[in-house]
């Protein structure tokens, strides 16, 4: 591992990766099909680097390293979203956004969204996207999943990378619920100018969708 660059605070009753975990939460393992081919364009690339949207997980700092040997920069916008809602300050959020992310325009060739977009209202989520288009290289990459079920009571999750092919999902203690459903077109919409390179729809009714940044596209 080249380098790993974090802006994120442990927080008190944290689990060994400074996320708390939710009360009886269990762990399922869920298969990837879009994680192996976000894996293959980042070995592509002669001096990757990775941008992680959160929350920290030292193990998958560990895989990413190893497996690419990548400079990663985690940006934990779970923990900003956390801290707007328990603040009363959500109106805020996506002023805030806007404003986030220190990278410059075009340096980032794989972003590692997780499902923190089912979790943003819909100005906030498109502050966020245009910020991830804005520094995210030519045919770079953003990975991210989508709950295609009701929002109800799902809780944030974190990914835990078991191989290329495989993930542990692991809920945690957050007063922030899902919002509402994404649909397809909302997705690419949301996202656009990027293309979706690849897309599935995995048994636990959530979308994983690999996004690719045109090669005609000046960066931002």
């Amino acid at each position: 591992m080249t380098g790993f660059l974090s802006r994120f605070g442990q927080r008190r009753g944290a689990d060994h990766d400074g996320v708390p975990e939710a009360a009886g939460a269990q762990d399922t393992v869920v298969g990837t099909k879009a994680l192996r081919k976000f894996i293959q364009y980042l070995k592509s690339r002669p001096t990757p680097v990775l941008l992680d949207l959160g929350p920290v997980v030292g193990s998958n700092i560990s895989f990413f390293g190893e497996q690419i040997g990548c400079k990663i920069f985690v940006e934990d916008l779970f923990a900003d979203i956390d801290r707007h809602e328990r603040e009363g300050r959500l109106s805020e959020l996506p002023a805030f956004l806007r404003t986030r992310f220190p990278q410059p325009p075009g340096s980032v060739d794989g972003v590692l969204c997780w499902n923190l977009f089912d979790f943003l209202d819909r100005p906030s989520a498109q502050a966020a996207a245009e910020q991830l288009s804005r520094v995210l290289a030519v045919n770079g990459a953003l990975f991210g999943f989508f709950g295609m079920t009701r929002p109800s009571e799902v809780p944030l999750t974190k990914f835990i990378v078991v191989d290329d092919a495989n993930l542990r999902h692991r809920p945690y203690s957050s007063p922030r619920m899902r919002q509402a459903v994404l649909q397809n077109r909302d997705i690419t919409r949301l996202f656009e100018p990027l293309r979706v390179s690849d897309s599935f729809l995995l048994k636990n009714n959530v979308r994983e969708i690999l996004f690719r940044k045109p090669d005609y596209m000046n960066s931002r």
